[in-house]
């Protein structure tokens, strides 16, 4: 599938984005050739993970989340990483870009510990979901419906557990985002 003409934003926390969930993500993107933001907190660099403990590379930041809109783009990829997700959750402007991509029905992937924004964003009403196994009472407690499996899609949110769900959760964004609406202009 292509990707020609879908722009895609990509979240990354100033520190402690797990890197494989944010790197493979954004190569699969690439490899369908859409385009790919990059959207953080803070402008410059930011500096992910491995296994939650280990540093990882760091990434050039493209727009930082108060410059960007829903309508910017055509689908965004919330990576994982208990650091990174917990702080990307904890910012209202990223929690009410989330909101905007589900009200405006635009594909939204959420990976490993990513699905915390997607609890906080208070989108998973009635919707299944996975995510790491930790955040099951979370999303419970917000009213999705939690299953174990690699990949889990309802109503245009994709999630998946953990990275070795990644090839799964790759395949099903580029789907997703390849299906969706026109272009964003």
């Amino acid at each position: 599938m292509t990707l020609k003409g879908k722009s895609i934003a990509i979240l990354i926390a100033p520190k402690g984005t797990e890197e494989p969930e944010f790197v493979q993500p954004r190569d699969a993107i690439i490899a369908a050739d859409g385009s790919v933001t990059v959207v953080s907190l803070e402008s410059g660099a930011a500096q992910t993970n491995n296994h939650d403990l280990e540093p990882g590379n760091a990434y050039a930041v493209d727009k930082v989340v108060q410059d960007v809109t829903a309508n910017d783009f055509d689908g965004i990829i919330i990576p994982g990483g208990t650091v990174g997700a917990d702080k990307l959750r904890a910012s209202r402007e990223t929690v009410a870009l989330v909101r905007d991509f589900v009200a405006h029905k635009k594909p939204v992937g959420a990976i490993c510990h990513g699905p915390w924004l997607l609890v906080e964003a208070e989108v998973l009403e009635d919707r299944t979901v996975t995510s790491y196994p930790t955040l099951r009472t979370d999303i419970e407690n917000a009213g999705g419906n939690w299953v174990d499996r690699e990949v889990a899609v309802d109503s245009g949110i994709i999630t998946s557990r953990k990275p070795d769900d990644l090839p799964a959760f790759c395949a099903k964004l580029v789907e997703a985002f390849a299906l969706a609406n026109e272009p964003a202009t």
